[in-house]
């Protein structure tokens, strides 16, 4: 399926041994399994939660929902510092935030040690749904990258299911010790995930854009299908960091655009941006806001509320039910890791947002059956709103929940990569929290039926976006996407947005270190 003008998708190459890149991308999206961990833990902490220090709806709307706005300080520091000191240092920095916010939040005494523990648990978010994809995206050849970014989602899908699991494991300990026990216990994949980077490399883009030619060139040959893709894929990214051609050497001086590289960036993708960056822009952030504006967060975070006011009633009941949800995304999400560089990223988006529809129809029609008969059960309503969610949770892990961060991360020039998928993150984050904390204030002002029927007409407006607006990106490298939205190459733009005139001295300054200088 593919609109008037847009390209069609390039087969990829023929895979060939991934086992070195997928190892890194594994270990890097394990900063995402924590995130998963929260929304899924949340979900039925804040049942004991709120029974045991007391608080109103008000309070759990908004221990629910703020830290994805806590997070968006981690978005936006996510890109510079990533930029500063490396993909790979910024993944340790993301581990001593979520070490430090389960514990904070296991042995919270109160709602303002709870709150303080959101905190510092959000920037850590901030940070992870930035850099894990993007460090994926970056070190993972373009046979296979669809497959190996959306390792993030799967860890995100597999630390909801934890956080389900966590629920009903300590669900049956004394009030004021279960929910702690829930929220202290994601502090273990944090000391695993700081346990195991050691064996990571670097970004072999980041190595380029600091120069460091040959040590980007070893990752690029352990990670490309053959000899041949590593020598291509470093002229790429040696051409779209500004790095002439025939310069060559261990270590460069890359050139700086006058005015500093920050504000550059800043202009070429926000302030000043040419039409085709624009359409990157305005695709990235597509996708980004609707993957929240649908309500996915929301039907996790709720889930146990929607399920009782579905007609299953008791902890237990409520807590299997969501574990049942948990187990259906889980499985989802790894069929759908196979289907991303075979399908396709757009027919899966398109798949996946129609089924989107179609559940949140039948989740809103099964409710306001169920309301409208308060003092009769009705067997059908509560299987069909049983049946939607987990029609939903499946949709969405098959393709809006996974294809995010593998196509924002393609599209995305390499100058600008860090930036944009932080502001994208960014907004991702600020609509989740908004659309957490108005949940229940908004289904007792419209009834939950009223507010599934909402969610369902803008999913509609996100289909009908993904159809004009996104084409695909199957099989084509970094430095190819650019073509897609009128780029003419990958280093055409950056020269667009460079002063008019540059330092005479700059190319003088482009000199290769000695052979004997390499820097480990």
């Amino acid at each position: 399926m593919a609109s008037a003008g847009l390209p069609e998708a390039v087969e990829p190459k023929k895979k060939s041994n991934i086992k070195y890149a997928s190892t890194c991308a594994v270990v890097a999206s394990m900063a995402s399994i924590v995130l998963g961990y929260d929304i899924g833990v949340m979900s039925g902490a804040s049942l004991y939660i709120q029974k045991d220090l007391q608080i109103t709806d008000v309070q759990v709307e908004i221990l629910m929902g703020i830290l994805s706005i806590y997070s968006i300080l981690g978005s936006f520091a996510a890109g510079r510092t990533s930029d500063w000191i490396g993909r790979r240092f910024t993944v340790i920095f993301v581990a001593a935030f979520f070490f430090a916010g389960a514990l904070l939040m296991g042995f919270a005494s109160g709602y303002a040690m709870l709150m303080l523990g959101r905190f510092v648990a959000g920037i850590g978010v901030g940070y992870a749904i930035v850099i894990a994809p993007l460090y994926t995206a970056e070190i993972a050849p373009a046979s296979a990258r669809g497959f190996l970014v959306s390792f993030t989602e799967v860890f995100i899908n597999l630390g909801i299911l934890l956080g389900y699991v966590s629920n009903y494991a300590f669900a049956r300990l004394p009030l004021h010790l279960g929910w702690r026990f829930m929220l202290g216990i994601g502090a273990v994949p944090s000391v695993l995930l700081a346990l195991l980077l050691s064996g990571m490399p670097e970004s072999p883009r980041w190595l380029v854009m600091k120069g460091r030619l040959a040590d980007a060139r070893v990752v690029l040959e352990k990670i490309a299908d053959t000899p041949e893709e590593a020598k291509e894929r470093l002229a790429d990214i040696k051409a779209a960091a500004g790095i002439p051609d025939d310069l060559d050497g261990y270590v460069v001086v890359v050139p700086r655009k006058r005015g500093g590289e920050e504000k550059r960036v800043w202009r070429e993708l926000i302030l000043s941006p040419t039409p085709s960056m624009r359409r990157i822009l305005v695709a990235a952030l597509g996708i980004f806001l609707f993957q929240q504006l649908t309500g996915s967060d929301s039907v996790v975070l709720y889930s146990p509320r929607v399920f009782e006011s579905a007609g299953i009633t008791g902890d237990d009941q409520l807590l299997a039910a969501t574990c049942a949800m948990g187990v259906a995304k889980t499985l989802v999400i790894l069929v759908a890791m196979f289907l991303l560089d075979r399908v396709g990223r757009r027919p899966l988006l398109l798949c996946s947002t129609g089924g989107m529809i179609v559940s949140l129809v039948g989740l809103a029609t099964g409710l306001t059956v169920v309301e409208q008969n308060p003092d009769a059960r009705v067997p059908w309503a509560v299987g069909l709103c049983v049946a939607s969610v987990l029609a939903y949770v499946s949709s969405f892990s098959v393709g809006l929940g996974p294809v995010l961060g593998v196509y924002t991360t393609e599209i995305l020039p390499l100058r600008v990569r860090a930036l944009g998928f932080a502001v994208g993150a960014a907004g991702n984050r600020v609509v989740s929290g908004v659309m957490s904390m108005t949940f229940l204030s908004l289904a007792g002002a419209i009834t939950l039926g009223g507010t599934f029927f909402l969610y369902a007409g803008v999913a509609v407006l996100a289909w009908v976006f993904f159809f004009t607006c996104l084409p695909e990106t199957r099989g084509r490298t970094l430095e190819e996407m650019g073509s897609l939205f009128g780029m003419t190459d990958a280093g055409a733009e950056a020269e667009d947005a460079a002063p008019a005139t540059e330092d005479a001295s700059c190319r003088a300054r482009l000199l290769g270190a000695s052979p004997n200088s390499r820097v480990d």
